[in-house]
């Protein structure tokens, strides 16, 4: 068989029964159910059947999930995406628990109206797949890019064997979620072999570090203030409140801290890291004048995924702090009787949100590369 010009040779096993009700909730959602190897032809005739929408297409924009379901549920974030992001969206769900090999495929078109009429459409290509031949994944899938544009790839939950070196090689942009990771040691392990690869190009971006985006930039803007900046050199205890779910991007908030403060690393912070009897992180630093500071993480049910974020000294205090499910921060600054408080807007928490985020900034994202190795220490 020959896809975009190139030969490629599937297995051809049963696909996996599915009932009528399936069959017709994948339809609804996903479009239309064409064989792999038409899907080309399938999207020139959907074009053609209508000459009044137009093709956009800037970025490629994969999602990839292991999670059953997944496909009905990406077919609607992309759909939202597409109102700011024109792409051509590859949505992949795979199954490695099925040993039998299978691939089902669906195209449509997102389109939105322009007086009365669909004026301006994106591709949508999804892609059911079981079994854990990797080559399907590279081969088929991969084979569907529209040529010459950024490849931007979602991968969400735990990384598994499918992350691997042919990934590496054609992505340019790698998001991911550490905090749905359930080992995310193994999983930064796995990113850090692949970003160092020689044949890598891949910008790596994790929704946890975009989660604090609006927490670092609202502590930031605290130090607009000309009394701000002596007065940080009192700050001896830091608190960092948080979701259980997210302490990847409490760890992370934490890593910035450290290092745009210059607070020491290395064997004195692995041995003074504990635990509370609480379950609480404690963490013990000096800044570049000896003085000891303290770090604490606390997990918290009730809070928004970032909760608060303080910074204590004598008669000085910082803090950036959001109750659950509100839309702004609360920004406060006491310097001795000088005091300071306003209201900042934050994004939505939902994966939509934070990806439109990362789709707007782009960018080469080298803070996040900076922080990263004292992140790993503190992980």
């Amino acid at each position: 068989m020959a896809i975009n010009g190139v030969e490629f040779n599937f297995p051809h096993h049963a696909m996996q029964p599915m009932s009528p009700a399936e069959i017709d909730e994948l339809n609804l959602a996903l479009g239309q159910e064409v064989p792999v190897d038409q899907i080309d032809k399938a999207l020139r005739h959907l074009w053609s059947a209508d000459e009044s929408r137009t093709n956009a297409c800037l970025i490629n924009f994969a999602i990839y999930s292991e999670q059953s379901g997944s496909l009905q549920k990406n077919s609607t974030i992309v759909g939202k995406l597409m109102h700011e992001h024109a792409c051509r969206a590859l949505l992949i769900e795979m199954d490695r628990s099925i040993t039998e090999a299978s691939i089902r495929s669906w195209i449509m078109a997102h389109c939105y109206l322009s007086g009365g009429r669909k004026s301006v459409c994106c591709e949508q290509i999804a892609f059911r797949l079981t079994g854990v031949s990797r080559g399907r994944l590279r081969n088929t899938v991969f084979a569907h890019l529209a040529s010459d544009l950024p490849f931007i790839f979602w991968w969400q939950g735990n990384l598994s064997p499918m992350f691997e070196d042919h990934l590496h090689a054609v992505v340019d942009r790698f998001i991911f979620d550490s905090d749905e990771w359930t080992d995310p040691v193994n999983g930064f392990a796995s990113i850090s072999r692949a970003s160092h690869q020689k044949t890598s190009k891949m910008i790596i971006q994790d929704l946890a570090w975009t989660r604090s985006f609006s927490y670092r930039t609202a502590l930031a803007s605290l130090f607009d203030d000309p009394m701000a900046m002596p007065a940080f050199a009192a700050v001896n205890d830091v608190e960092i409140i948080y979701h259980p779910r997210h302490r990847m991007a409490a760890l992370q908030l934490l890593s910035w801290l450290q290092v745009q403060s210059s607070w020491n690393t290395g064997l004195e912070l692995q041995r003074s890291a504990s635990r509370s009897e609480n379950g609480n992180e404690i963490f013990h630093f000096h800044n570049a004048t000896g003085q000891a500071i303290t770090a604490k993480l606390t997990a918290d049910a009730n809070s928004a995924p970032l909760g608060g974020l303080h910074l204590r000294g004598d008669d000085v205090c910082f803090s950036v702090t959001r109750n659950a499910g509100h839309c702004h921060l609360q920004l406060h600054s006491q310097i001795g009787e000088h005091l300071v408080e306003t209201l900042q807007p934050i994004a939505c928490d939902e994966s939509c949100s934070l990806i439109g985020e990362q789709l707007a900034r782009g960018g080469k994202n080298s803070l996040y590369r900076k922080i990263l190795p004292a992140f790993m220490e503190l992980l």
